[in-house]
């Protein structure tokens, strides 16, 4: 009500002052961004990464009317090459930020961000990078989901994790590009790897299906992960780590929100299990990225319909 009662000069320089302050503020932000990484693909500004992550929402929105009236793809032959790539990718990234943070001498409790271009510390930067564009490239699980039909398995927790998981990391490169990001990075690509390599076996068809026992176990290590990255994030906060407060905070807020939607994935999975349309149940809130057993619809090549039920190329 003062506002309101206010003179009209007053009002005007309250949202003047405001104004400025916004403009300083985003000035000052910039101005404390990692000079090294200012000019690699991506990072001279946010609007690209957004405008990927908006075009993913719109696919997410789209897609399936678009293939409403349409025949599912099959993709076997894309589905091995792209999860056995995610696997080799994972592991390129794990094995660089190993090998940077222990020949950096990093600690596991709590490590800085340093700035410098020590040839560690930049090949650590360079891994994370790597590491945010492997969460847009991760886009890929949800169009091949879409293509091939199988909507049920594009929950909120899939487009969630993936959608932030590619636009929040765009920050974490742009301003802490080292230092205690490493952690959590590193544990999740080790994850991924394994994770991707259940995806690029299930592609291989039915006849490997008896030999994935475990694809229970991905979820319970993906629910451990968010744990140990809270229980981390805490010691830092009691150690008084020298690394950005607000993202210590955000982090644990955000793996809290993880562990309860991948609570309630195992428990309506694993503990309270319901046939999906295609006789198979998802794996850490996606579908594993395979051919499954039930899958005995007309085979596809660009949708449209191959002789003898196979397309060409497999």
């Amino acid at each position: 009500m003062e506002l309101l009662n206010s003179e009209p000069g007053s009002v005007l320089n309250a949202m003047s002052t405001a104004l400025n302050d916004t403009v300083e503020f985003y000035r000052w932000t910039w101005s404390i961004a990692d000079k090294r990484v200012e000019n690699w693909p991506l990072m001279q500004s946010p609007w690209p990464t957004l405008s990927i992550s908006t075009l993913y929402l719109l696919f997410v929105w789209l897609g399936p009317k678009w293939m409403k009236d349409r025949e599912p793809f099959q993709m076997r032959l894309v589905l091995i090459i792209y999860n056995f790539g995610m696997v080799l990718l994972n592991l390129f990234i794990f094995r660089e930020l190993f090998m940077g943070s222990y020949n950096a001498g990093y600690s596991y409790i709590c490590q800085t961000v340093d700035y410098s271009n020590n040839v560690n510390e930049v090949r650590i930067a360079a891994a994370l990078w790597w590491y945010f564009v492997s969460k847009g490239v991760e886009y890929l699980d949800t169009v091949f989901f879409i293509l091939r039909k199988k909507n049920n398995q594009v929950s909120f927790l899939h487009v969630y994790h993936h959608c932030t998981m590619f636009t929040l990391w765009w920050i974490g490169i742009k301003w802490v590009a080292g230092g205690q990001a490493f952690f959590g990075a590193q544990m999740n690509s080790f994850i991924h790897v394994i994770m991707y390599s259940y995806y690029g076996l299930t592609a291989f068809g039915p006849w490997i299906q008896k030999y994935l026992w475990w694809k229970r176990y991905l979820t319970m290590l993906q629910l451990v992960q968010f744990h140990v990255t809270i229980g981390h994030t805490a010691l830092s906060l009691y150690t008084d780590c020298p690394f950005p407060k607000w993202m210590h905070w955000a982090l644990i807020a955000y793996a809290i929100s993880f562990i309860f939607l991948f609570l309630n994935f195992y428990t309506r999975t694993y503990n309270e299990p319901k046939q999906s349309k295609t006789g198979k149940t998802a794996v850490n809130g996606i579908s594993a990225n395979g051919v499954n057993k039930s899958e005995k619809q007309l085979v596809l090549e660009n949708g449209k319909p191959q002789k003898n039920g196979k397309p060409k190329g497999e």
